[in-house]
């Protein structure tokens, strides 16, 4: 079964989902003639005029806007960040840094759509409680409620259950690495504090994200810095290997790395589309309930999200790789987080284990609660009420079965729906693209 899956995932994301996602966004770009240059400002004003540390608690009518980036940056920022630049060195070389920029680059087009549509095509549920995301737009924009349940099913089970037990073991290995904590401790802590955060709703859920997102960002940001500093000398010659291996990979580092380009190109843009999510149809379900005035404002600040996760945050980690040396003496032993604990130790010793595992610790858990929070809304939209406490036991099940039980099948299933899912949001994007444009120039009039 679990070659069966890899082999699945190898067509699905190395030779189907590259083209499919890169092509929506570039689709987009021009269509919107290149709307994430245009929108970024716009974005950017309309986030911070309306953040607030402690903001209005979540309700019935949905969200402030910053929350709703927040609770997108929580899903995208998690250990895809923090591993998977990691394994894109790794696997395509630092060559592969610069595709997964051109990944975001035009996954900032494809957010701003899927934002626009959610706002567009939310709804409620039958406690009066707004809700949105793919689901509804694939069933009223483009008729097909049968495609919408595929959706739901699909998220729920990626990212509600199965993505939440990785998570949740990738917090509880790097505890174990950094304070030997059995995992299973941690696994109870970390279901119990998940449960409390779950029974409180969404007011709760997003009084929690608006918080930790902040917090989490600026103690990472932070070390990275400092390290950036430290090693200021090696930034250039990163820049170096990074633009060289995008095109001679082998050259970049000596062949330590025996790539060629395709490999660079292939995990770059692989990597990054998993890790900042455009048009895989996760953040929307926070973009959807965002109290905007026009649902172009919100697909602005949506554009503003991909870039912290691409440009910020994982272009950080990768410097961090980079400037500390890692890459030309172990690059090739260490896979994974390894790498980027061995850069943190490099520049801080034995506190730089212990570093790395309070981040992850900070960003895999708001993951937790992002995507059980997207699972939720699906749950309502396939199931109704009478689904929730079912689908909440059963995500807590798997945070505490993730923590202590590392099944390399899991990590595939993952990827694998994680893959399925995007096909029914994408063909509603590319469907609903008159659409887009349609609400686009009706906010510019």
């Amino acid at each position: 079964m679990l070659s069966f899956i890899e082999s699945l995932n190898i067509i699905l994301w190395d030779n189907i989902l590259i083209f499919l996602l890169c092509g929506t966004g570039i689709y987009y770009t021009f269509k919107l003639k290149d709307i994430q240059v245009k929108g970024f400002p716009r974005g950017f004003r309309q986030l911070f005029s309306d953040f607030k540390f402690s903001g209005e608690r979540a309700g019935k009518e949905g969200m402030s806007s910053y929350q709703a980036m927040s609770t997108a940056i929580a899903a995208q920022v998690g250990t895809g960040n923090m591993a998977g630049a990691a394994t894109a060195i790794l696997s395509g070389g630092p060559g592969a840094i610069f595709w997964m920029w051109i990944a975001g680059l035009f996954g900032m087009a494809t957010i701003f759509a899927e934002a626009v549509l959610a706002q567009k095509f939310k709804g409620y549920d039958e406690g009066g409680q707004r809700i949105g995301g793919p689901s509804y737009y694939i069933h009223k924009g483009i008729g097909s409620r049968g495609l919408a349940i595929f959706f739901s099913i699909s998220i729920i089970i990626a990212l509600g259950f199965i993505g939440n037990a990785v998570q949740s073991n990738s917090i509880a290995e790097a505890f174990n690495a950094a304070f030997q904590i059995p995992t299973y401790i941690i696994g109870f802590i970390l279901a119990i504090m998940a449960a409390f955060i779950f029974m409180g709703g969404i007011g709760r859920i997003t009084s929690f994200i608006e918080k930790v997102v902040p917090i989490m960002a600026i103690i990472y940001l932070m070390g990275s810095v400092i390290i950036l500093i430290k090693y200021h000398y090696n930034i250039i010659p990163a820049f170096k290997m990074i633009f060289q291996g995008a095109f001679n990979p082998r050259a970049a580092t000596g062949g330590l790395i025996g790539v060629g380009v395709k490999q660079a190109v292939r995990y770059g843009i692989a990597r990054g589309l998993f890790s900042n999510e455009a048009g895989m149809g996760s953040t929307p379900h926070a973009h959807a309930v965002a109290r905007v005035d026009h649902p172009a404002q919100q697909g602005f600040v949506a554009i503003f999200s991909v870039f912290f996760d691409t440009f910020i945050v994982l272009t950080l980690t990768v410097f961090t790789i980079l400037t500390t040396g890692c890459i030309d003496e172990t690059g090739v032993k260490l896979e994974g987080i390894q790498l980027l604990q061995e850069a943190f130790t490099r520049a801080f010793g034995s506190f730089g284990n212990s570093f790395i595992a309070i981040a992850l610790l900070l960003f895999a858990f708001s993951t937790i609660i992002a995507w059980y929070y997207f699972g939720e809304s699906n749950i309502h939209y396939v199931f109704g009420k009478r689904g929730l406490l079912p689908y909440r036991i059963i995500v807590i099940a798997f945070i505490l079965l993730g923590s202590f039980v590392k099944v390399p099948l899991m990590w595939e299933l993952s990827d694998f729906f994680n893959g399925i899912m995007i096909f029914p949001n994408l063909i509603a994007l590319l469907f609903l693209g008159n659409k887009v444009l349609e609400i686009y120039k009706d906010y510019e009039d």
